[in-house]
């Protein structure tokens, strides 16, 4: 099955839909020009990985697409063919806005949004947090881009930044309402200025309003975003994972503090060690599933996160975190209780997100690659196939 340009795949499309998180970093811009090298992208970190242990799958190799520049559309065209046959409904690319009208990696969007094309479905993930070196593996902890929070002006400018988008057809959508999450919701100084603006604005540009939805802050898994004028949460377990070192894990039948203690036991010889992340931080894909959604019942829209694996090595070296022996049908699983876990949601907010579809440097594409192939979107196609009549 191949898409025509501007072309819908004709099916009855389910309410529950599956959304991937997008990485844009795959054309070069001058500020990656000037921090690393010239010509700097994803695959630049991708083609230099190499394994840290016996049987370490690197360097991952793409298949389909190859390496592409997101710049020529038609790999934006084939990656969304290959999303939309495999039963994935959209795209939230990670959107970049600094304050003051600074942004980068947003050619991306801007050319699917002039040029109508790929008939896909988007959405944006405001990832709001300061660039520091330590993201690629080097020591310094300088801030490269500082994420700022200029007040109401500021979020102004950033709303009507995002306008064009939000009246685009393409646009994600909850019962009239453009969709929109906030990454590190704990990390805005002047949150109820920053939704109040958005909120206002949104109704003044002839939307019922906004949908925001928030990850919920690592550091306070029973956060609740009804209560900070938020409309639902992210599923933030994967986070709360990742920045284990700033947690605070207290129970000892939590599975994540007995992967913890494992993991000191075998790699560390003391917390300090531990702390600085001297080693890699290596957990079995079997065991992080467990953990990677939550079991609680929320009494708020929660989208669970499904990642299908995870290793940050071609970044972060000995700094990073590697999840081992993700298959397919793991990944099944742990899928099926992603689906599972919004059947109940009202119809128009049945949303699991899929991390993610490109972020090759921390080898956690869903597109196609040497070992795998399309097996990963093979399991997606034939669970969705429960909910959609292709």
């Amino acid at each position: 099955m191949s898409l025509k340009k501007n072309e819908i795949v004709l099916f009855k499309q389910s309410n529950l839909k599956l959304i991937a998180y997008y990485l844009p970093q795959f054309y070069p811009i001058p500020e990656n020009d000037n921090w690393w090298e010239p010509g700097f992208t994803e695959w630049t970190n991708v083609t230099k990985a190499k394994p840290l242990f016996e049987g370490h799958n690197q360097p991952r190799f793409p298949l389909d697409l190859g390496y592409y520049d997101l710049r020529v559309p038609e790999t934006r065209e084939k990656q969304a063919e290959l999303a939309k046959t495999h039963g994935i409904h959209g795209f939230c690319y990670y959107n970049y806005w600094f304050g003051n009208g600074r942004k980068i990696l947003d050619k991306i969007a801007k050319d699917v949004l002039d040029s109508k094309s790929p008939n896909f479905p988007f959405c944006f993930c405001w990832a709001n947090e300061s660039w520091r070196g330590v993201w690629f593996g080097v020591e310094n902890q300088n801030i490269l881009i500082e994420q700022l929070y200029l007040g109401e002006e500021d979020y102004k400018n950033y709303f009507y930044y995002l306008l064009d988008y939000f009246k685009d057809d393409r646009y994600i959508k909850i019962d009239g309402k453009p969709f929109l999450q906030i990454y590190k919701v704990n990390e805005i100084p002047d949150l109820e200025v920053f939704i109040e603006t958005f909120r206002k604005l949104s109704i003044k540009e002839g939307f019922p309003g906004i949908y925001l939805v928030a990850g919920i802050p690592s550091n306070n898994p029973d956060w609740n975003p009804i209560e900070f004028g938020f409309d639902a949460a992210i599923g933030s377990e994967f986070s709360q994972m990742r920045y284990w070192q700033r947690n605070i894990v207290r129970s000892k039948s939590n599975l994540f503090y007995q992967v913890k203690d494992k993991i000191k036991a075998k790699y560390f010889r003391e917390e300090k060690d531990f702390n600085k992340r001297n080693c890699p931080v290596i957990i079995k894909y079997e065991d992080a599933i467990k953990f990677l959604i939550s079991d609680k019942k929320f009494n708020f829209p929660y989208f669970p996160v499904c990642v299908h694996d995870w290793d940050n090595s071609p970044r972060s070296t000995s700094r990073s975190l590697i999840f081992t022996g993700s298959t397919p049908e793991l990944f099944r699983n742990h899928l099926t209780k992603g689906l599972q876990k919004v059947e109940n949601l009202k119809t128009s907010e049945q949303f699991v997100f899929l991390k993610s579809w490109n972020e090759w440097g921390e080898s956690n594409a869903l597109e196609p690659d040497k070992k795998w192939g399309k097996e990963y979107l093979r399991v997606i196609k034939e669970e969705m196939s429960k909910y959609i009549e292709w």
